[in-house]
């Protein structure tokens, strides 16, 4: 399988990428601005984790076994994949090449792993890393989320520290302390390099 490279010199759509430490909020931020620009869409993928009470399938994710995901890495059906905390998480390239052919611009909320292996294979997308105010809050946040017991959140806390120390590889940074702030900040950056305004702003992790 090939993808679809962006370009918005033609007709295909564009990609961002947003990441960021689990219980930073990039989920809420990624919803805020699915919100704020009707036309962009958001890539689904596919897991090996089990649904969580309010996951949907096949809106939150689609939810497949290590069989079927072990044969989507032999077909080559995924843009990148990487196992979090003990789980597999992958791209579908279809899914990818289905938005981009019908010029949709699409958002991929993706760990650093599946970011760097986007970017080894050049494909052009505009990155965004969601950032805590704190290790200490995101340490809050992920206890009071009740979905992980307390081995789990020192496996996050861990992988964190790496992410973080990465998050200048983004294009922009945004450190999601106030929510209202943070969502502004998210949808100013994404309407602007939709515009075709900025390229490259780290602006937001002042």
């Amino acid at each position: 399988m090939t993808l679809a490279v962006s370009d918005k010199s033609g007709d295909k759509g564009r990609l961002f990428v947003v990441s960021g430490p689990s219980g930073a909020g990039k989920g809420t931020l990624v919803a805020a601005a699915l919100e704020a620009f009707p036309d962009l869409a958001l890539s689904i993928s596919a897991t090996t984790r089990s649904p969580r009470p309010k996951d949907v399938e096949g809106e939150t994710y689609y939810f497949i076994n290590n069989e079927r995901f072990d044969e989507l890495i032999r077909d080559g059906g995924f843009l990148e994949w990487a196992e979090v905390h003990g789980f597999r998480y992958g791209t579908l390239v279809d899914e990818v090449n289905k938005a981009l052919d019908a010029g949709k611009d699409l958002i991929l909320e993706i760990d650093l792993q599946g970011y760097q292996q986007i970017k080894n294979h050049l494909i052009e997308v505009f990155s965004i890393f969601i950032v805590p105010p704190s290790l200490e809050e995101l340490e809050k946040r992920l206890e009071l989320r009740g979905t992980e017991n307390r081995q789990s959140i020192e496996s996050r806390l861990a992988t964190a520290r790496v992410e973080l120390e990465a998050k200048d590889s983004y294009n922009a940074v945004i450190v999601n302390d106030d929510l209202d702030v943070a969502e502004r900040e998210m949808i100013e950056v994404i309407g602007k390099q939709r515009n075709g305004q900025i390229a490259d702003d780290k602006r937001c992790a002042e």
